[in-house]
């Protein structure tokens, strides 16, 4: 792996990302965030030595390097799923190369459903702790010291600081942000009726396929983390309906308007 890191970073140095300072995931439909970056750099994820290529058809896949409110950021316009047949080392490459080219904050977004029905699609979730149930973590096998510490404190997985600008924002623009819990697990399945309770049961609000092995290993590498869900559909186990993938799509672009302006007004502050 850390020879992977640094054939990647060589070439990203080459393509002329330098000075990054701070790394942003984008999840499903929440890609327009791109247009609010003055771009320096576009490179497909498939360009990219030892990075993975986004299957999911809504996902572009491109690494976007640029200026954003004064900051220089590098930005991931589509993510990598467990459910997509990648190890989690795989999906959280990124993490690590962002934090080998220099960044100092990590922001990812993310699509999921509630769980808490007080949560009405279309508004937002600051995430403030997570259950993982992937079945395993990025950390499983040889750790590199200088990557991390063998075993990782998780009892505040998302930065304090960050969350705590991300809620004032929030009030003073008029965005529901609600706060919770988020629990992650395989897909690319939704969950049954039973299951549905059975996570609700949990203490979990809202619920994903993603964003949890980014933020492990953003820990692991000592990398101040947030991360925004946008509710897209509510999973009541009473009234369950069908999926219609358009439909949360929709919402996610809807509602991807008040994440730009939370995180926008987050870097002009860092």
């Amino acid at each position: 792996m850390i020879q992977q890191i640094k054939e990647t970073v060589n070439y990203l140095h080459d393509k002329g990302i330098i000075q990054s300072e701070i790394g942003i995931i984008l999840g499903t439909g929440l890609g327009k965030l791109v247009d609010e970056i003055a771009i320096e750099r576009n490179i497909g994820y498939s360009e990219i030595p030892h990075f993975p290529i986004s299957t999911v058809e809504f996902h572009k896949g491109n690494l976007i390097y640029g200026k954003m409110d004064g900051k220089n950021v590098l930005a991931m316009q589509g993510r990598f799923h467990f459910y997509e047949g990648y190890t989690l080392q795989q999906i959280t490459f990124p993490v690590r190369l962002m934090k080998a080219l220099g960044i100092k904050y990590l922001l990812i977004s993310n699509a999921g459903g509630a769980l808490n029905l007080s949560f009405k699609k279309g508004s937002l979730m600051l995430i403030d702790d997570h259950i993982n149930l992937l079945g395993g973590s990025p950390l499983i096998g040889i750790n590199h010291n200088n990557l991390g510490p063998r075993f990782t404190d998780m009892s505040c997985p998302y930065s304090e600081f960050l969350n705590g600008k991300l809620v004032r924002i929030a009030e003073e623009s008029g965005i529901i942000l609600h706060k919770g819990v988020y629990v992650a697990v395989h897909g690319p399945n939704l969950e049954t009726r039973a299951e549905y309770r059975f996570l609700r049961n949990t203490g979990a609000d809202v619920v994903g396929m993603s964003t949890v092995p980014e933020v492990i290993v953003a820990n692991h590498s000592g990398l101040p983390c947030a991360a925004v869900s946008v509710i897209t559909d509510e999973c009541d186990p009473d009234h369950l309906q069908p999926i219609n993938i358009n439909d949360i799509l929709s919402t996610a672009a809807i509602a991807e308007k008040d994440i730009i302006r939370l995180f926008s007004a987050l870097i002009r502050e860092l």
